[in-house]
C-alpha cells in the first residue's frame, strides 16, 4: 500500500516561514501530480499547491506569492516553502499523490493517495 510521510508542520509566529516536506513510499506505478491540501476547523480541503511529473506547479492566487513547491522526483517526494504565514493559514496540511498503474487487463487505473496531515498553526 502507497504511503505517504509528511513533516515539518507546526507553530509559527505571523509572518514567519515553514517547510512542510512529503515523501512517497511502496509506489507501483508512476507518480503523475504531487501537491499539497489544507483543511481549516469547519471548512472545506482546499488546494494550496501542485506540482507534475514535469515540474509546472499550480497554485491558487491567494498563495502563490508566498508559497513554493518543488519535487524531487528520484525520491516520489514534494515540498511546501511557505513565506510571510497569516493566521489564517492555519490547518491542517495533507500531502496527496496521483498514481498511475497499469492493468493487467489492460490499460490503466488512476488512483490518488494522502499523507495523514500535518498540522500549521500560524499565531497573531
Amino acid at each position: 500500500q502507497v504511503q505517504l510521510v509528511e513533516s515539518g508542520g507546526g507553530l509559527v509566529q505571523a509572518g514567519g516561514s515553514l517547510r512542510l516536506s512529503c515523501a512517497a513510499s511502496r509506489i507501483t506505478g508512476t507518480v503523475n501530480t504531487m501537491g499539497w491540501y489544507r483543511q481549516a476547523p469547519g471548512k472545506q480541503r482546499e488546494l494550496v499547491a501542485q506540482i507534475t511529473r514535469d515540474g509546472i506547479a499550480n497554485y491558487p492566487i491567494s498563495m502563490k506569492d508566498r508559497f513554493v513547491i518543488t519535487r524531487d522526483m528520484s525520491k516520489n517526494a514534494v515540498s511546501l516553502q511557505m513565506n510571510s504565514l497569516k493566521p489564517e493559514d492555519t490547518a491542517v496540511y495533507f500531502c496527496y499523490c496521483d498514481l498511475r498503474r497499469l492493468r493487467d487487463s489492460g490499460g490503466y487505473s488512476d488512483d490518488t493517495y494522502w499523507g495523514q496531515g500535518t498540522q500549521v498553526t500560524v499565531s497573531s
